[in-house]
């Protein structure tokens, strides 16, 4: 990685500028400005997001906005309405409000005397989702968007439910927009009026994990934003960017074939961050790449970037299982599209133990896997910075059906989605299936390489979900997450299959028995031909930032995953620690401490035994200003319903100003 102090423009921080809304409403905004712009105006490009640009993300903020304001851009970094120093209050993610808001932000922008007129839109997972959404409206100066790490549906690939199945991350999500919320705005920005906005968002944010669980099927709620409903809505150039850790790269190959708009994709081997401060290694020079996109659709410059591969992707080499990878080896490929013209499917049948490639006679097999299963699957979403990945997948085969293969006798290479289709019957009429796909090597250690989760209600229908006839054969398709992978010689391809994958998905109501008869079910491999160097693949360049925001620290993060087993009551705890530690940051003399708990718990033969726990502290101090969150969030359930149990506390000197509780059931809806 360069550090790169010297830029073609100089150029100065504004902060805060105030743009006013229609309805009296004011946001928020930080801008990094050439200083000549007034006299040679500059196109802008729009962050818009709510995670509060003086703190949470102003490390982040500063590793990427001078930078492209630097080669002649107005960086706009915006916080939604009723987040960091912004008005109003913000009571759920995406809504129309949000929408119409972000359109006079941009008319805003393109007015101004030191604007061209022309604007785009940038933003990582919120910030992606909405420059999707944005476009979708196509505001009249919104030339060109980059969206990474993002969706384009908010139901079926969102942190909210996958294939059906509520997600675990739905708690924590809903937990850390609770605690955001509950942040105040600065009184060194917004001066005297800060309690009393304080006091309007803790009493009107809301506990949106309620809001969601009230939509447990894809209906309008969900459609709303989800702008594969209308890909042709999308009328601008969209850049794609995300990795393989990511939870939402199934994505940019849905954008790459429903969009008909100039797009590019590139997916490398990160988290969930932007490419140039992306883990794990390698990465890549983002920001050069995304200058060179702005100068092609809001300077018409032709930078020659769209002369190159309109895909890019990074083949991942087999590894040991690990939860965290410094560097992933492989190489880049370049396509001139998606779907790849190397790839063809190869299908493996199974059979009792085995993957085969012919079909045999079918037979019968059940599994009722352990409660357990998926307590070492990491996390949901990967940033790549922490434990967070999939241990040794043998930790899990144990509690499921497995299916290998011959071990191979030369490299295989798949690209794309592996898609199961499966002959099952269940003895209830909810159930689900987790399958994993994995890379086995010689010894015998397991890397998950992707899975697919089903709840087998939806089998044919996010919409309109259906039970199951127990002792039903029914066939159903189930894709797993997109990937590119190489398999050695002499490794194996596992496909594991199980009932459960907790906590990654809340367990179905009942201890199900799944039968899945083989020799009619089939395994599809999306296998990618190797053709040697292939032209535009290498071109990348490398990680540039500007200087790091400086900031002082007092007591360091840490990050603890950790299993507790009780033998006696069966009872297993899976327990997640994010201890940001205590830090200044020095420009604004800001001191931040604060810490988040999980606990995920289930009994072994108990599915209604499971519970989500999430806690969080935050803390602000500047000189005799002290402020703090305290906020918990509980989910249960019974076979009839889902229970949430919430609590938000706001502190002020020491002394507690807020307090409200929440204690809510929401109906089982074939989950």
């Amino acid at each position: 990685m360069t550090t790169v102090t010297s830029f073609p423009r100089a150029v100065r921080e504004v902060d805060p500028v105030w743009i006013p809304l229609a309805d009296g409403t004011r946001l928020a905004a930080k801008i990094w400005l050439p200083v000549d712009a007034e006299a040679r105006p500059v196109p802008a490009v729009l962050e818009y997001i709510p995670y509060r640009r003086r703190d949470f993300t102003a490390q982040r903020d500063a590793l990427m906005h001078p930078y492209v304001a630097g080669h002649g851009y107005a960086c706009v970094r915006v916080d939604l309405r009723g987040s960091g120093d912004s008005d109003g209050v913000l009571t759920d993610e995406y809504l129309p409000l949000e929408h119409d808001d972000a359109l006079e932000v941009i008319a805003w922008l393109a007015r101004q005397p030191w604007c061209t007129g022309a604007v785009g839109m940038i933003g990582n997972s919120w910030g992606g989702f909405n420059a999707l959404q944005v476009a979708a409206r196509r505001p009249p100066a919104l030339k060109a968007i980059i969206t990474s790490c993002s969706t384009d549906d908010r139901y079926a690939d969102d942190i909210h439910y996958m294939g059906g199945c509520l997600l675990g991350d739905k708690l924590r999500w809903a937990s850390t927009m609770f605690a955001h919320n509950a942040r105040p705005p600065d009184p060194a920005v917004v001066g005297e009026r800060w309690r009393d906005l304080w006091l309007e968002r803790l009493r009107g944010s809301g506990l949106w994990l309620e809001t969601w669980l009230r939509h447990q099927r894809r209906d309008a709620y969900y459609k709303h934003g989800s702008v594969c409903e209308d890909f042709g809505a999308i009328a601008c150039p969209v850049l794609a960017v995300g990795g393989w850790l990511d939870a939402y790269t199934n994505a940019i190959p849905r954008l790459m074939r429903g969009l008909s708009v100039p797009r590019m994709a590139i997916i490398g081997p990160w988290g969930h961050r932007y490419p140039h401060m992306a883990a794990p290694a390698p990465g890549i020079g983002f920001l050069q790449l995304a200058v060179r996109w702005w100068d092609t659709w809001l300077r018409d410059v032709d930078s020659g970037l769209m002369k190159e591969p309109a895909v890019r992707v990074y083949m991942l080499d087999s590894v040991e299982p690990a939860p965290l990878y410094a560097h992933r080896p492989g190489r880049w490929l370049a396509e001139p599209g998606w779907p790849s013209p190397r790839v063809r499917p190869r299908r493996l049948v199974l059979a009792p133990g085995r993957l085969e490639p012919t079909g045999g006679p079918e037979a019968a097999l059940q599994i009722r896997s352990p409660e357990t299963v998926g307590l070492h699957a990491g996390h949901w979403c990967s940033y790549g910075l922490t434990v967070d990945l999939p241990l040794d997948q043998r930790l899990e085969d144990g509690g499921s059906l497995v299916f290998d293969s011959e071990p191979l006798t030369e490299r295989l290479e798949i690209l794309g989605a592996p898609v199961l289709e499966l002959v099952v019957a269940s003895d209830h009429p909810v159930a689900q299936v987790a399958a994993r796909l994995s890379d086995v090597a010689p010894s015998g250690a397991a890397t998950r390489v992707s899975y697919g989760l089903l709840n087998l209600t939806h089998r044919d229908s996010h919409e309109h979900p259906t039970p199951l006839v127990p002792g039903h054969r029914y066939r159903v398709r189930l894709a797993l997450n997109d990937v590119a992978q190489a398999f050695p010689p002499g490794h194996r391809i596992r496909l594991a299959l199980s009932t459960c994958y907790w906590p990654i998905a809340w367990p179905a109501p009942g201890p199900v028995t799944l039968t899945v008869i083989t020799g009619a079910s089939v395994l599809e491999l999306p296998v990618r031909a190797a053709e040697g160097v292939e032209a535009g693949a290498t071109d990348l360049p490398p990680v540039e930032t500007p200087p790091p925001l400086p900031i002082t620290i007092f007591e360091p993060s840490r990050a603890d995953r950790i299993v507790h087993h009780d033998v006696a009551s069966g009872e297993v705890t899976l327990e997640w620690v994010q201890d940001i530690g205590r830090y200044r940051f020095d420009g604004i003399d800001l001191t931040v401490r604060g810490v988040t708990r999980e606990r995920f718990t289930v009994r072994l033969g108990d599915p209604l035994s499971a519970r989500g726990e999430v806690t969080g502290t935050l803390d602000l101090e500047r000189g005799d200003w002290r402020v703090g969150t305290r906020t918990r969030t509980r989910l249960t359930a019974t076979a009839e319903a889902f229970r949430i149990e919430a609590t938000l506390e706001a502190l002020e000197g020491g002394a507690r100003v807020f307090e409200q509780r929440w204690d809510r059931a929401v109906p089982r809806d074939l989950v």
